[in-house]
């Protein structure tokens, strides 16, 4: 990490901590914690909003004339209509955290404009902290990150998220997925889009896609892709995605690959893009099909 630290990022780096502190000290007997649902398989915690009133307290104490954007809370503290808008998610894999699975994380940006310009990522469990300012890279704790330098589908891991809300459309879903599995060396899930997106920046992961994100998922993890040398789009390879739930995102070689597996899939596709993906859907008959392979087509039936 650089020595001479933007202000601002100084500022996210604090109260990162500070909701990380909140985090560790009730991960410490996870049972206690209290658990409401907000939808199906979408959970939020106390520290969920522990965490983000930690979080909103230390930026608006150092910027009380910015604008909040919270996952919990919305845009309902802070100064609206501000060109500063800070971009916040205070625990990132709450499923993992209530099962005491250790991968979530806090993620806080910056949005200037229509710009993200700073960006943390923290791990609490590692205490790893990915940080990145545009236009002077991105670091997990005090060293330099990049991209990796696979150029190889078949050599890449992949990471993604499955769909787990009402409405998602699972069978596409396992299309896409069906696309990538057969074509790399593995694919991963591990529950948190924004420290996926650290992880792909550090070149632990040479990619990365979903669907049904939202803005505090991906802001932070968008600048630390892009400050570490990749690239991040939506499946069409658009660079405004933050608001479109659909992210796709690698080392550049990786990135133009994907694209063009996922690209027919994205809400944005063509007319002949969106055909071919029906007819692939019904090359098997769903009552006659035999036992499935990870080349095969799943039907397109919403599941029972």
């Amino acid at each position: 990490m650089p020595s001479n630290l933007h202000p601002m990022l100084n500022v996210a780096i604090k109260a990162a901590r500070a909701a990380g502190a909140i985090i560790n000290r009730a991960a410490l007997d996870v049972e206690a914690v209290r658990v409401s649902q907000k939808q199906v398989n979408d959970f939020v915690t106390e520290v969920d909003h522990a965490s983000e009133n930690a979080i909103i307290e230390t930026l608006l104490t150092a910027y009380p004339d910015h604008a909040i954007m919270a996952e919990e809370s919305g845009q309902k503290h802070g100064r609206q209509g501000s060109e500063f808008v800070w971009i916040i998610d205070p625990l990132d894999g709450t499923t993992n955290f209530i099962h005491g699975f250790p991968v979530y994380c806090v993620s806080i940006a910056l949005r200037v404009g229509d710009r993200i310009e700073q960006a943390v990522i923290y791990d609490p469990t590692r205490n790893d902290l990915f940080t990145a300012t545009r236009g002077r890279g991105a670091y997990l704790n005090e060293r330099r990150i990049r991209v990796s330098k696979r150029t190889e589908l078949s050599r890449c891991l992949i990471s993604t998220g499955f769909p787990f809300r009402p409405g998602d459309n699972f069978n596409n879903y396992l299309r896409m997925m069906a696309e990538v599995m057969q074509r790399t060396a593995g694919l991963r899930r591990p529950g948190a889009a924004a420290l996926d997106l650290a992880y792909v920046a550090a070149g632990y992961t040479d990619g990365f896609f979903e669907t049904g994100l939202s803005p505090w998922d991906v802001a932070a993890g968008s600048l630390l892709v892009t400050e570490a040398g990749g690239l991040i789009g939506n499946f069409t390879g658009e660079s405004d995605f933050i608001d479109q739930k659909e992210c796709v995102a690698g080392n550049p070689r990786v990135y133009g690959q994907l694209v063009g597996l996922l690209s027919k899939y994205s809400k944005f596709a063509t007319a002949g893009e969106k055909a071919q993906v029906r007819q692939a859907a019904n090359l098997v008959a769903p009552e006659t099909a035999p036992t499935t392979h990870a080349s095969d087509a799943p039907d397109d039936r919403s599941p029972e």
